[in-house]
């Protein structure tokens, strides 16, 4: 509101300079739907994040000897979280390194509703003062808390791992009882769309206002959206190795009982005459049957704590910005028949 009544007062609104203050697609989209999201969200993750820790503890996934140390990541991970010194040392760098690249690599060099250049020097105007020293350093501020708030989850869960945990091959979410960490890339989640939106805009700004293609970005948007899930997701294989070990202990394990199960049964029910009384209403078939489940089970666990349905949500988080820039390519009618084409 300030930035757009500033601009009112010097005739930057509609016009008066290259690029207006409406016409600025990536500064509406980094205040209105980029900051909002990351501040709104931010509760709503700690209220996640803290009673899926505590299932590292109510599975029994940290064995006894190894609970002082997960305690220990976990105090960490909170008294850095925190922590009045981080937040005052991005706040001088928010007001140091932050203001002097967004001045001389995010600042358009044209002449635009917060800025004018003449002489080599560039002259801010009212609303330029106040985007500088208070929009753009307000929204750095929460983006790198962002930042630091996903560096500290990454590193809680490289400690974790590191821990001897009990997997169970068995555990119905094919994880070994660790499907919960692969929901937990819920984090990564606000960041992903905020950063999305601000490249979504600013390709819209290439668009609209230099008259390139959607089709030019589009390998720049697909990197992002690839490399973007990728860092959300690898983290998570720090997990790996002691999820591939379970799985090989747990087939050999559950193999060489169902191989003693199975002899049993064929000795019992095969090779000897039985009557057809005794047959019906035996729970040895039933128990064969749950045997088998299980021990699929065990063949079907991922050397993964994350589904296909998480890699999924992620890419639709990540790439839903850049879907309305599908307009700039055909007619909303065109698309909305292309996708029923699809569906049905």
């Amino acid at each position: 509101m300030p930035l757009a009544v500033l601009s009112l007062v010097q005739a930057h609104f509609l016009g008066g300079t290259r690029l207006s203050f409406l016409r600025d697609i990536e500064t509406h989209v980094r205040f209105l739907v980029c900051l909002p999201a990351l501040i709104l969200a931010e509760m709503n993750v700690r209220h996640r994040i803290q009673p899926m820790m505590k299932r590292f503890i109510e599975r029994h996934l940290v064995i006894a000897e190894e609970l002082p140390k997960f305690y220990n990541a976990v105090n960490a991970a909170v008294r850095i979280h925190n922590s009045a010194i981080a937040e005052i040392a991005i706040l001088v760098f928010v007001f140091t390194g932050g203001m002097w690249f967004w001045r001389h690599q995010i600042a358009v060099d044209v002449a635009s509703w917060y800025a004018s250049s003449q002489g080599g020097q560039v002259h801010l105007t009212m609303a330029g003062y106040w985007l500088e020293f208070i929009s753009v350093p307000v929204f750095q501020f929460i983006l790198l808390r962002w930042y630091m708030q996903i560096l500290i989850w990454v590193w809680f869960l490289l400690r974790v791992s590191r821990l001897t945990l009990h997997l169970q091959p068995l555990h119905p979410d094919r994880a070994g009882g660790l499907g919960f960490v692969g929901k937990l890339s819920v984090v990564f989640e606000p960041l992903l769309f905020a950063q999305s939106a601000l490249l979504a805009a600013q390709v819209a700004s290439r668009i609209f206002y230099n008259g390139e293609s959607l089709l030019t970005s589009k390998w720049t948007i697909l990197g992002y959206v690839v490399f973007s899930v990728a860092v959300a997701l690898v983290p998570l294989l720090s997990f790996t190795p002691q999820l591939m070990r379970a799985k090989r202990d747990g087939l050999a394990k559950y193999g060489n009982f169902a191989s003693q199960y199975v002899s049993d049964f064929d000795q019992k029910w095969l090779q000897s005459k039985v009557e057809e009384k005794q047959i019906l209403g035996t729970n040895d078939i039933q128990s064969l049957a749950d045997l088998s489940s299980s021990f699929t089970i065990a063949h079907d666990m991922r050397p993964v704590p994350f589904s296909t349905d998480d890699i999924v949500l992620l890419f639709v988080v990540t790439i839903a910005p850049f879907l309305p820039l599908l307009l700039t390519v055909m007619p909303l009618e065109q698309l909305i028949v292309r996708v029923l084409k699809i569906i049905f």
